[in-house]
């Protein structure tokens, strides 16, 4: 008879029969999942001093799991955001367990009330025109490498792909002819297809020469397939160098989100609707694309503050109706 209290066997089935098989998540979701287990299932055996093959579903209990998202933040030194997604991983796993096995319903309803932390609202980073041109400028041209470079961070900031979208891409994925365009695999295992520059076109076309249609269009060093922690490295390293020349860069946290952020920010100074945006970044809500909307407003409202109104007339007690005064404020702008 199955033993249906042990956990390792229900941790084997959320892996790969829900997550793989059942629900059919994105790879780097899967690796997020798996990354969470693999810290807890450690803080657990030592808190509860069990080895983690005895380790039990009711070894996993509320209290360890608050201990848990302690050490994940204090520790460990993550943030709230990524200690929510860690527990968003335990109340999925507890889920799980409880749907199938009614006998720990009440485990499963104890360990899903452990709450959520409220994040604090972070302002997006974004680069302005100029600072873009300067970290385009970085890459050393007159090498292969750099032109790979320059070329990767115009793709970045063309497409707002993420890092790892840019890793995956495939040179069938490109259409470099007329109405140039490239396909691009996000989340959800959803495409999409964004519009390329003639620049970005150009810059592109001598990496997928002589390649495969299955081929990666960014490679490394060695020719081996680019990784999302390569596009990293390379984005961090000539937003340094660029940093040195244009003083507003410096102190800036600068990755491939921030090109991606950037995208959305040009895009919508350029007078594009937010909708458009939102396909464009591969964003399932439009609630998600409405931040930079809201980057946008910020701007408007700093113009705003930085008018001389010293010479407008001061209120009086006797003064028009606010509509009225609002109307004669804007005419004198």
């Amino acid at each position: 008879m199955r033993d249906h209290s042990l956990l390792g066997p229900w941790v084997r089935r959320f892996l790969l029969e829900y997550l793989v098989a059942e629900r059919n998540l994105a790879r780097n979701t899967q690796v997020s999942y798996r990354d969470t287990l693999t810290l807890l299932l450690p803080f657990v055996s030592r808190q509860a001093a069990i080895p983690i093959e005895r380790l039990t579903v009711h070894d996993v209990s509320p209290d360890r799991v608050r201990a848990f998202l302690e050490h994940i933040e204090h520790e460990r030194g993550c943030g709230v955001v990524t200690r929510n997604q860690r527990l968003g991983t335990i109340h999925s796993l507890a889920r799980f367990v409880g749907t199938r096995s009614p006998e720990h319903l009440d485990w499963c309803s104890q360990v899903r009330s452990v709450p959520f932390k409220k994040a604090a609202k972070t302002v997006i980073g974004y680069l302005d025109k100029p600072e873009m041109e300067a970290l385009l400028r970085a890459p050393d041209r007159r090498t292969s490498l750099g032109l790979r470079d320059h070329a990767l961070l115009l793709f970045l900031y063309n497409s707002g792909a993420r890092a790892d979208e840019a890793a995956s891409l495939r040179v069938s994925n490109l259409q470099l002819g007329t109405s140039p365009s490239v396909r691009i695999l996000g989340k959800g295992n959803k495409w999409r297809v964004c519009p390329l520059w003639p620049v970005t076109v150009a810059t592109l076309r001598p990496l997928v020469a002589g390649k495969g249609a299955d081929d990666q269009v960014f490679r490394g060093r060695t020719g081996a397939p680019m990784t999302r922690f390569g596009v990293h490295r390379i984005v961090k390293t000539y937003a340094t160098a660029a940093a040195k020349r244009v003083e507003s860069m410096q102190g800036k946290r600068i990755s491939p989100h921030t090109l991606r952020h950037t995208t959305a920010v040009h895009l919508l100074r350029a007078g594009v609707d937010i909708n458009t945006i939102r396909a464009w970044l591969g964003h399932v809500s439009l609630d998600t694309t409405h931040v930079y909307a809201e980057v946008d407003l910020e701007m408007k409202a700093k113009a705003l503050a930085s008018v001389d109104i010293t010479d407008l007339p001061t209120a009086r007690a006797r003064s028009p109706g606010k509509s009225a005064t609002i109307m004669n404020f804007m005419k004198q702008l």
